[in-house]
């Protein structure tokens, strides 16, 4: 436990004094009136307030508003690293989201103070945002976590309420309004494609798609699920996410597991309740036990020794379940072995016979040819999060919007509308009988 800044005489000028840390991290001596008088105590009960909330005294020789756009950013992150964290201690996305949207503040503003930066700082911020080529709504989105770190500045009194009260009257990109470009919405992936990309992936990757195809969780939710967290005592299996999106909001998720998915997840389970039934140390144990079986020639001891003299010292251990981020480059991987690149586009074999590297890749092919590079696998690569755009759209097709909304955790139906989209065949059979 901290401890406490003590109360104490400042024999020269009689008055009362503590000591407290500055937002540089220096000690500074604060003076708190008549010592011994009711006012010091309560402005000496004030900052002990103060610093129990992490709150700390502007530097010395100047106020809060002295603060530079780099102190405030270096402040912000201690507070986002220990905030933007789940149940179990791990890092959401915010954090990266984060330190990609400060990149640009700090490069152009990181040196000016933090109270003289207003709405045109921040429309340069943004314009430099659209240069990068981020398109519209990921500026928008980025813009946002600006204001909201000048909004936690003014709570943290370091910089004065003004700033917020001006940035937060800059309004978002339009759409054809600006320079910045579009992209096209999620929409869901089409079950020929799933199946032309199934016998390309793992066992393990291919258990994770189908547990998401017949129950629409998110991915983030798909990668967690262990035996011990999901109830088999009913006829529809319910699943409990040990920690999901909407945890910090006191909100509860709950997945149901009909007959098609349980099929799927008791091929994944353990003697051990608490393993994650997708596990990436298992795929590469089972990988590995199938070229072992498979293997045509006898091992022989001349072979051993060979291989233990190639044997790494440490050797890469491979984690015992799957990031949202491995399991979309899986994913990813899959789609590129179905779809292929043109031979022109593709990297090629040197001399010695081993392929180029990726940087040699890049390198060889020129900026215009890359893109090519880059628009084939955007029409041949499908997300994982597509498979729950695609449950949310079979559901509302079959039945309607709200039992979407049910069978997706929502509890808004316009978070639904996103994900489930409408029926275009039956808006045509309306037009048909009606129009």
């Amino acid at each position: 436990m901290p401890r406490v800044p003590s109360y104490r005489l400042h024999r020269p000028s009689g008055q009362a004094v503590v000591t407290v840390r500055t937002t540089a991290g220096e000690r500074r001596d604060v003076y708190l009136g008549e010592y011994g008088s009711s006012e010091s105590k309560a402005e000496y009960a004030r900052v002990i307030a103060e610093q129990a909330v992490g709150a700390s005294a502007p530097p010395s020789g100047g106020h809060a508003g002295e603060l530079t756009v780099d102190q405030v950013i270096e402040k912000f992150w201690v507070f986002a690293d220990k905030h933007y964290r789940r149940l179990d201690g791990t890092p959401t996305n915010q954090l990266v989201e984060y330190k990609y949207t400060l990149k640009p503040l700090h490069a152009v503003y990181g040196h000016a103070l933090a109270k003289n930066f207003g709405p045109l700082g921040l429309k340069a911020i943004r314009q430099k945002m659209v240069e990068t080529k981020w398109c519209r709504s990921l500026v928008n989105a980025r813009v946002g976590r600006v204001k909201r770190v000048f909004k936690w500045a003014v709570s943290e009194q370091l910089v004065p309420v003004a700033v917020y009260t001006a940035l937060a009257t800059v309004a978002g990109l339009q759409r054809g309004r600006t320079e910045a470009r579009e992209t096209e919405p999620i929409g869901p992936v089409d079950d020929a494609t799933i199946d032309a990309t199934l016998p390309r992936l793992n066992r393990h990757v291919c258990g994770l798609v189908q547990f998401q195809r017949y129950t629409g969780c998110r991915p983030g939710e798909a990668v967690l699920i262990r035996r011990c967290d999901i109830d088999t005592t009913r006829e529809v299996w319910v699943f409990t996410p040990e920690t999901h999106k909407t945890a910090h909001k006191g909100k509860s998720r709950t997945v149901a597991i009909g007959p098609k998915a349980q099929a799927v997840l008791k091929q994944f389970f353990t003697d051990n309740p608490t393993d994650y039934l997708f596990s990436p140390r298992r795929a590469v144990n089972e990988h590995h036990a199938r070229r072992a079986a498979a293997r045509m020639t006898p091992l022989y001891p001349s072979h051993q020794k060979h291989n233990a003299t190639r044997r790494k010292k440490k050797p890469k251990v491979h984690a015992e379940r799957y990031t949202t981020h491995a399991y979309a480059v899986a994913v990813e991987r899959g789609c590129d072995r179905v779809h292929p690149l043109p031979a022109e586009l593709a990297r090629r074999r040197k001399v010695s016979g081993t392929l180029e590297t990726p940087k040699e890749w890049r390198e060889r092919l020129m900026a215009e040819v890359w893109q090519k590079v880059r628009d084939w696998r955007k029409a041949h690569r499908w997300h994982p999060n597509q498979l729950r755009h695609a449950f949310g759209t079979l559901v509302r097709k079959r039945h309607d919007l709200e039992h979407a909304g049910a069978a997706l955790g929502h509890t808004k139906m316009s978070a639904t509308q996103v994900y489930a989209e409408r029926d275009a065949a039956l808006a045509e059979r309306i037009a048909a009988e009606l129009g």
